[in-house]
Parts: C-alpha cells; sequence; structure tokens
C-alpha cells in the first residue's frame, strides 16, 4: 500500500467496514480479460457470500478461475476544497482477494441467502426448496484483505472511523 499511513490493520475496524457496505465490486478474469461487476452481498466473518442467476458470464468465468478480487467502499462525506483539484473525500475501503466456489449444498445455499438478507435487513428468513434451487449462492473465501481510510480534519486516522456493532449469523 503506497499510504502506509492511511492503512487500517485492525480486523474489527475491516469488519466493521465489510458489515456496514452495501455493494461489493467483483473482479473476474479470464482469457478474454477482466470483468467487474457490482452485488448484493452478505458477509459472515469468513467469507462473502453473494446470490446470482445459475447462468451467464459471472458463473462461467468463476467455474474456468475461481481466483477473484473484491472491492467495497463506504464514502463518509466529500470535502470541499478551495478549487478543483483541493477537493477530497472522507472514505473507507477493503479489497481483497479469494477463491470462488459456487455452492452445491441446499445448506450452504441457505446460510448464504441468509447472509445477504442480513447485510441489508437483518433476521433470518426462510427460503422455498424452489428458492434454493432457482438460484446461485457464490462463496468467496477470503485469503487476503487490505483496507484504507482517509484521515478525518484533525489528522487522525482513528478518529475518521467509526465501528458498528452488529449482530452477524
Amino acid at each position: 500500500m503506497r499510504r502506509n499511513d492511511r492503512e487500517i490493520t485492525d480486523r474489527a475496524l475491516i469488519d466493521a467496514i465489510l458489515f456496514e457496505a452495501r455493494v461489493c465490486r467483483l473482479g473476474l478474469a479470464d482469457e478474454g480479460g477482466p470483468y467487474i461487476v457490482p452485488m448484493c452481498f452478505g458477509y459472515d466473518g469468513t467469507a462473502l457470500l453473494l446470490h446470482s442467476s445459475p447462468e451467464g458470464q459471472k458463473i462461467t468465468m468463476i467455474r474456468n478461475n475461481p481466483r477473484c478480487c473484491f472491492e467495497v467502499d463506504l464514502c463518509d462525506g466529500i470535502v470541499k476544497g478551495k478549487n478543483a483539484c483541493s477537493w477530497g473525500m472522507h472514505y473507507r475501503s477493503v479489497i481483497g482477494f479469494g477463491r470462488a466456489t459456487i455452492l452445491t449444498d441446499p445448506g450452504e445455499k441457505k446460510h448464504g441467502l441468509n447472509c445477504i438478507m442480513h447485510q441489508y435487513q437483518g433476521g433470518t428468513h426462510e427460503f422455498s426448496d424452489e428458492d434454493i434451487r432457482s438460484v446461485a449462492v457464490i462463496r468467496i473465501a477470503i485469503e487476503s484483505m487490505t483496507a484504507k481510510t482517509s484521515k478525518n480534519l484533525s489528522g487522525s486516522v482513528e478518529d475518521s472511523l467509526e465501528v458498528f456493532s452488529c449482530f452477524r449469523v
């Protein structure tokens, strides 16, 4: 990381960003080149869970190359400057690498769908057998990740972070 003064190393703070974020950008690659897709997701503390149609470019690419990259970010506010090049943003972000697996076990798929629903609504939900059969659930086993934040105006990285305590499934 070029700006190590902005790096977040505390795992609890990294987890807080992942639990608060609402969009995950999934990066995949094959012989045709890179592919990035924004997705709704869930985080269970060790993996990202994503839902998808059972067919399509993303599924084909995962089957051919399960290595992937992901990114989530939170915009904590725009910082106006005196001129265009002095504007900035308060942000927190996480970039990670992992291996994607398309889940087949109905119990694992239900867990994944509950993680996704919990990310946005909380609680647990019931899914019919048809629901489980009709959707693909992708599990990204996180192998590594880094996180970064902007400094707040006082210059303290820690002061610019807000930790959200959330119940997770």
